[in-house]
């Protein structure tokens, strides 16, 4: 990854940090998904360089990284964000520092007990809302007595766009370090079990 650019969100009275990640990430999957080069597989990755922020856990700030500048040209996220021009502020494409030393890898994390399968069951069994239902059991996350569903790790409110009814989703997202670069394929969420991006 040698290229990249930096999307800063930014919050008002109206439009919270988790608003304006839910509508930021939605339109970058859209943007990946649209120039995706197979299957669920993107040439661009992701990074969330002010990750474990205390004020918001994902911090306030995407970086998009990319092997050459024609490819964050062709993404052309400008346009995948023209709604949000208000809330964002975008950096030019630039090469990353040539010194790098520490390497960032981020992944989805499934929680171990699949919310979105036990909503999807519980509502049809309670003939409820898949929505109305996933939200209750994520608030049942942070009551220290239901554990098993709990995660301590940041997450973006993602709506599933091949659902037919729209179906939203929390994105888990982990972060590990490692010292040295791996590559390997990014999906369509910018993120990978195996490849790694510039930690800067």
């Amino acid at each position: 990854m040698k290229y990249y650019l930096d999307i800063t969100l930014l919050p008002d009275a109206e439009a919270n940090l988790g608003f304006l990640w839910q509508k930021v990430y939605q339109q970058v999957h859209l943007g990946l998904v649209e120039n995706k080069v197979a299957e669920n597989e993107s040439v661009i990755a992701v990074s969330f360089p002010n990750y474990g922020d205390k004020v918001f856990p994902l911090g306030d700030k995407l970086r998009l990284f990319a092997d050459n500048q024609r490819q964050l040209e062709q993404l052309d996220i400008a346009k995948w964000l023209s709604r949000l021009t208000d809330y964002t502020h975008m950096k030019s494409i630039i090469e990353v520092p040539g010194s790098i030393n520490q390497f960032a890898l981020f992944k989805r994390k499934q929680i171990k007990s699949n919310i979105e399968k036990k909503a999807k069951k519980r509502a049809k069994h309670l003939n409820k809302s898949y929505s109305e239902v996933l939200e209750y059991l994520l608030k049942e996350q942070t009551d220290l007595t239901h554990d098993k569903y709990r995660s301590n790790l940041p997450f973006i409110q993602m709506e599933s766009l091949s659902s037919k009814n729209r179906d939203r989703f929390p994105l888990f997202i982990e972060r590990q370090f490692l010292d040295s670069c791996i590559e390997g394929k990014f999906t369509t969420y910018g993120l990978s079990k195996t490849a790694t991006v510039p930690w800067f």
